[in-house]
């Protein structure tokens, strides 16, 4: 599954433009590696997000398509 598309579904960035200009940025990395919006993402990569000064950084756990919000938590760790 694309990066940008896996941050909208497991609901970790809420809209899939928004994950695209993070991407964008350089805001986003993949095991320590910065990643675009077209990365493709497996389960056990450590994802690590820059929200301004507050870094999230979280282990992918489940790779779905689709996801009911209250099972988006299960898809990922928080590390």
């Amino acid at each position: 599954m694309r990066l940008d598309k896996y941050l909208k579904v497991s609901r970790l960035i809420k809209r899939r433009t928004v994950a695209n200009e993070a991407c964008d940025a350089g805001r986003i990395k993949i095991n320590d590696k910065v990643a675009k919006a077209g990365t493709k993402v497996k389960e056990g990569d450590i994802i690590e997000i820059q929200f301004g000064d507050k870094v999230v950084k979280v282990e992918v756990l489940i790779v779905k398509e689709t996801v009911r919000k209250e099972e988006a938590k299960e898809m990922f760790k928080y590390l």
